[in-house]
């Protein structure tokens, strides 16, 4: 099977120009490829993941990987998929963010010997001439066309900024850099990107002539990317400090049923044969698939031995309602009313519960357990005397638990 088969096996390509020239270039290893990372925050997330796992597939075949570091456009915003606009970002923070991408990435593609480089838009937008970039740049796009992209339709109606108007126009201009300077011959993004994409290829065929080929791809996944990675609290990242390796591999080991082995597909570098297999499994055999779903991802990220740990401790959660190593909560003194605190504030603080409504009416439901033991009264109280030492262990239905300390 050639690696372009297997990308679309993979379920990993939804559009593309110039099909079989991306054939021939990805499939010999020849293809110069980007794709982009705005750096929004201080660590990538589950969203990113799946760009990663491309870019070290496509590298493996002997391909050479760009990862562009949005330094530049970080500080227009992109508006795909948004309702509103972004807030702006100092210089300061996205340098820090940029810095905090760097270090990540370095973890999981090889960056040695030249097989891949990363390089930062800033280097180049923050230089541009307004007057120069209009004459040379702006003359090659049409406005009619571009207020007919998806990614600016959606925000017309709300209102779309002549900031973020540009961002198409940025997006194009770096992928005309990356091929001027560093033969950059493809360009990889969620299909939310398409847009965008195609602005820079057609950028590169009218400014250096018809002769000039530069490839588009966007991945399936990659809007679903934005979602994914999503919980009650906040992202799922990549960084351990800000999601521990144990509530990294919790995530993907509570995957629905219907997406596990669709993200082994496109995440996973299980041999195909071997997934194939799974595509009967159903019932105890699907919790199964979402072990090694977790622990491959896991073992991706934070390494084999914090993958075991994980896998470990989520079998002597629900073996024996306890664990060493799982997400906590350590509840503040001025919770405790008179030494106690009710079982609703307990849940709203862990973020097993929004509410306090939704807390009474788990509660009632029978689906809250403190250290293995039904909680029956929404108005029960507890001694702060019992979190103290190694805590309890809540829990909230099957999946959502969480150790609760003071």
């Amino acid at each position: 099977m050639t690696v372009f088969d297997e990308l679309k096996k993979r379920g990993l390509l939804a559009q593309l120009t110039d099909e079989e020239e991306i054939k021939e270039l990805i499939n010999h290893g020849k293809a110069t490829f980007y794709i982009g990372f705005d750096p929004t925050a201080d660590s990538l997330h589950v969203g990113h993941f799946m760009a990663l796992c491309l870019m070290k597939r496509l590298q493996m075949a002997g391909n050479k990987p760009i990862a562009l570091i949005g330094g530049g456009t970080a500080m227009i915003g992109d508006p795909s998929g948004r309702s509103d606009m972004r807030s702006m970002m100092t210089k300061e923070i996205i340098d820090h963010n940029s810095d905090c991408f760097r270090k990540q990435m370095s973890k999981f593609i090889d960056f040695s010997e030249g097989k891949a480089i990363m390089v930062n838009n800033a280097d180049w937008l923050l230089k541009l001439n307004y007057v120069e970039l209009l004459r040379e740049v702006g003359a090659h796009f049409s406005v009619n066309r571009m207020l007919s992209a998806e990614c600016y339709k959606q925000r017309m109606e709300k209102g779309l900024s002549f900031l973020e108007f540009n961002y198409m126009i940025m997006q194009s201009y770096d992928f005309l850099s990356l091929f001027e300077n560093y033969n950059c011959n493809m360009q990889f993004g969620g299909d939310d990107q398409w847009s965008n994409m195609l602005g820079g290829t057609e950028l590169i065929r009218r400014k250096l002539g018809k002769d000039s080929y530069a490839m588009t791809i966007t991945l399936l996944l990659n809007s679903e990317g934005k979602k994914m990675g999503k919980t009650q609290k906040g992202a799922v990242w990549l960084d351990p400090e800000k999601t521990s390796p144990f509530e990294f591999f919790q995530y993907w080991r509570n995957v629905a049923d219907a997406d596990v082995l669709k993200c082994i597909r496109m995440l996973t570098f299980i041999p195909l044969e071997e997934i194939e297999k799974m595509d009967t499994w159903e019932g105890s055999q699907l919790n199964e698939a979402k072990e090694i779903l977790a622990f491959e991802l896991t073992k991706m990220i934070h390494g084999e031995e914090e993958a075991t740990r994980a896998l470990e401790s989520a079998k002597a959660l629900f073996n024996s309602g306890s664990a060493e190593e799982m997400p906590t909560t350590v509840l503040k003194e001025e919770l405790f009313v008179d030494g106690k605190i009710d079982i609703i504030t307990i849940l709203q603080e862990s973020t097993l519960v929004p509410s306090r409504s939704e807390g009474r009416r788990a509660v009632e439901q029978g689906g809250v357990l403190l250290n293995g033991e039904k909680v029956h009264d929404f108005k029960a109280t507890y001694e702060k005397e019992i979190f103290m030492g190694d805590g309890i262990v809540i829990k909230r239905g099957k999946k959502n638990f969480r150790k609760i300390t003071v």
